[in-house]
This record gives C-alpha cells, structure tokens and sequence, in this order.
C-alpha cells in the first residue's frame, strides 16, 4: 500500500488534536458535560484517523500495551472508584474530592469521579482498539494450485 503523505501529516494533526480535546472531555467532563465516555469516544476516532491513514501497523504502534489490557485496567479502575466508597461505609459511587495548589495549573479540585470516568475513558479507547484487531490484517492469499 502506498501511503500519501499528505495524508499522514493531516492524520498527525487531527490525532494530536483529538487527543488534546479527549483529555479535556475526560478532566472537565466530572464537572460539566463530558466525561470518560465522549473522551474516550473522541480519542476512539483519533484512532479510526491513524487506522486510515497507515493501516493496523499504525494503529499497534500507538500504543505498547494490548488493547484487552487497557479495556481491562479501565474496567478495574472504574469498579474500584465505584467500591472503594462502600469500603468507607459511603454508597456506591460516592464522590469525595482534594483541592490544593499547584505550581504550573493553580488551584486544581480533584474528584473520585475523575478515576472512575478514567476507567471509562480506558474502556472506551480499549474496546475500539480490540475492534480494530478483530480486523486484523488482510489475510495473504493462499495458493490453491
């Protein structure tokens, strides 16, 4: 397959791009709309950019981990931030949170939610990235003579 670098330089952008929007769904998203899904949908579709652009060797190059690997930490991230309240004798999901200052950001508050919401954000991008593998690559042609 050739590949167009016009192509791959529009694909860098608009994955670089997306990424940065993602992060900012998923850190604003506890407190306003957004959130681990529609940041880990948008990092998904950063994803499907790579995929055309240079194929399924591109899309396992993005990252070092499996995909099972990363839907699976999300999904025990998530469960964790959803449990780990009940362990306080709070209900299920109860959000606490930490404020403090930091010396580039400023004041930063920070929930439980984010954790949970990252555990989705993972089991989002993980589950488009096991997609992508169940693609796979095109089969080579058998010779049948």
């Amino acid at each position: 397959m050739t590949r167009s670098p016009i192509m791959d330089t529009i694909a860098d952008l608009v994955f670089h791009s997306a990424i940065v929007l993602s992060l900012y769904f998923l850190f604003a998203g506890h407190n306003q709309p957004g959130g681990g899904f529609v940041g880990g949908l948008v990092a998904a579709a950063a994803v499907v950019v790579y995929y055309v652009a240079g194929g399924m060797d591109e899309v396992r190059d993005l990252s070092r981990f499996r995909p099972w690997t990363i839907l699976g930490g999300g999904l025990v991230l998530a469960s964790l931030a959803a449990l780990v309240p009940l362990v306080a004798g709070d209900a299920l999901l109860q959000s606490d949170y930490v404020e403090g200052d930091l010396p580039v950001l400023g004041h930063v508050k920070l929930t439980s939610t984010l954790l949970f919401d990252s555990g989705v954000y993972a089991v989002v991008v993980g589950l488009v990235l096991m997609v992508f593998e169940g693609l796979g690559d095109e089969p080579e042609a058998e010779d049948h003579t």
